[in-house]
């Protein structure tokens, strides 16, 4: 049995990580057995920019912060060497960047994940990796909106260019 001092570590372990689950809009779980340090540490700063909380947890302390989250189906996952990936504002970011890195590492695997607080497969997030980045989205749509303006904006330009005389169409109706 734990002394009362490491049980109450734990305790707050579990709390804090359950609170991280909650606030967060996505999560990926993954086996990060194989990878060096140096790999390590480029994935942790590349999801540190993204705005992701990754840490290396124990599988029990995961566990139970999953089921008092309202994840009890992340519980089926925790074996082995466990990390996970918190996004508590982009819903695509973790899933992304952890199937980009298990793309080119054999070892490195994702188990599970999250999204909206219901626990989802890998084919889900794989789907997720293959989003574009919220920001390639709005300028998508920024794109769409601005072509019927700009092309209204040409059509107005050529009549100035024209000297302000009347379409063809107009002449023909007259």
């Amino acid at each position: 049995m734990p002394s009362e001092k490491v049980l109450e570590q734990k305790k707050a372990v579990v709390a804090d990580l359950t609170e991280q689950l909650k606030g967060s809009v996505a999560g990926v779980v993954v086996d990060y057995k194989g990878i060096t340090v140096a790999d390590d540490t480029k994935l942790r700063k590349d999801l540190r920019e993204a705005g992701v909380k990754y840490s290396v947890v124990k599988n029990t302390l995961l566990g139970l912060a999953a089921k008092n989250a309202g994840l009890d189906d992340l519980t089926n996952v925790l074996e082995g060497t466990t990390a996970i990936a918190i996004s508590p504002e982009d819903h695509t970011a973790a899933a992304r960047i952890l199937s980009k890195f298990a793309d080119t590492h054999k070892n490195f695997s994702v188990k599970s994940g999250y999204l909206e607080g219901k626990v989802v497969d890998t084919a889900t997030i794989d789907s997720l990796a293959k989003l574009p980045t919220r920001e390639v989205l709005l300028a998508t749509v920024c794109n769409a909106f601005n072509a019927p303006i700009a092309s209204f904006a040409r059509a107005i330009q050529a009549i100035v260019d024209k000297g302000g005389e009347a379409a063809p169409a107009a002449e023909a109706e007259a």
